[in-house]
């Protein structure tokens, strides 16, 4: 029997209050409590990226673990020249090195939703949490230049990097700090403001490199060299990041394009084109056997459908993914057969499913 919509909104509240730690760290999965799988990679660290969709989520089902999370970004997350990084340990400390500054301009925007659905104002976030903001934005801008970032940027995939010798960039991550930086000006007066917003205009203006026309979709990395590869990340320019409306004959296109192509199992979405992510066996040799589908992904077309009032539509892809939990816990990846396991509960997609429903 499936769940129902409404009933399944019960699992993302425990869920998300499993998720945060003493500190005012959110977790991606809680794995040390029992319901979470012990053949499955261990996520029990701090993607700001996945914590701050979280905390949008926790807004809208009234739960009170925002402002702790924001203190320990401010507090306790290492940020190197204001720069946000992979993935922390719960203590604050590094746990990857990457730069991926679409989880800055994604932190910026959890913030501004906050004060901005508390109504709380501008005047509580400039005593709260500046200081955490201007370090953030100003950690985007010190190291753009112009028409690209100055050092290697990594996808949220955390599997691609870009090269400033090839000028090129991530279309998610662009559309990511273009939000931050002008949800950073609303929400603080800071001297470099106008550093701000001017370097969210010269990522607009990139930006527009970004949709090939021949093609007919947003390219997920564009430069000097382009990547074809059609990826699921590109519903981020509609929602949350605002830079394309659902009716954009652009967004339209590449949401077709993405139907055709990267519909997995007659109604899951997978991350991009022969993905083969499948996480860790308990050997502890990684299996290319091929993907699954994203529940989060379906969840997040739910959204760009919903934006355009096609709720008939939106359904058919959050009940693809209900028809298939065998428990209220939504997990990483679905797969169609019962050797592949997957992470179980992913606290992004339960956040996801939460934005879409509500």
């Amino acid at each position: 029997m499936m769940l129902t919509r409404e009933a399944l909104l019960e699992s993302p509240k425990r869920v998300i209050r499993d998720a945060v730690v003493e500190n005012g760290a959110i977790v991606a999965a809680n794995t040390d409590l029992p319901y979470y799988p012990r053949e499955v990679a261990s996520y029990r660290y701090v993607w700001l990226r996945d914590a701050s969709f979280t905390c949008v989520a926790a807004d809208m089902l009234g739960l009170n673990i925002q402002e702790a999370f924001f203190k320990w970004c401010q507090e306790r997350a290492e940020t190197p020249h204001g720069r946000v990084l992979q993935r922390y340990h719960t203590n604050g400390a590094r746990a990857g090195d990457q730069f991926q500054p679409d989880q800055a301009g994604t932190l910026l925007w959890a913030i501004w939703h906050h004060y901005r659905y508390k109504q709380r104002g501008v005047a509580a976030v400039a005593s709260d949490f500046k200081d955490l903001i201007v370090r953030v934005a100003d950690g985007i801008c010190s190291h753009w230049q112009g028409n690209h970032f100055i050092i290697p940027t990594y996808d949220l995939w955390e599997e691609r990097s870009t090269y400033p010798d090839i000028e090129d960039n991530h279309t998610y991550t662009i559309a990511a700090c273009i939000r931050g930086l002008r949800c950073a000006s609303e929400l603080v007066s800071s001297a470099n403001r106008k550093k701000w917003l001017l370097c969210a205009t010269q990522m607009e203006h990139s930006l527009e490199d970004a949709y090939d026309t021949a093609r007919g979709y947003f390219l997920r990395t564009y430069g000097k060299l382009n990547d074809h590869v059609l990826d699921a990340s590109l519903l981020g320019l509609t929602y949350p990041f605002g830079i394309c409306s659902a009716e954009d004959e652009r967004m339209t296109n590449t949401v077709r394009a993405m139907e055709r192509r990267i519909l997995h199992a007659d109604g899951g979405i997978c991350r991009y084109e022969n993905d083969t992510y499948d996480g860790w066996m308990p050997d502890g040799a990684v299996r290319r056997k091929g993907s699954g589908a994203w529940p989060l992904l379906n969840f997040w077309m739910a959204i760009y459908y919903r934006l355009r009032g096609e709720f008939v539509r939106a359904n058919g892809y959050i009940d693809w993914v209900l028809s298939r939990l065998r428990s209220p816990y939504i997990p990483e990846q679905i797969f169609e057969n019962e050797l592949q396991k997957a992470v179980c509960p992913l606290v992004w997609a339960h956040a996801m499913y939460v934005i879409a429903v509500r």
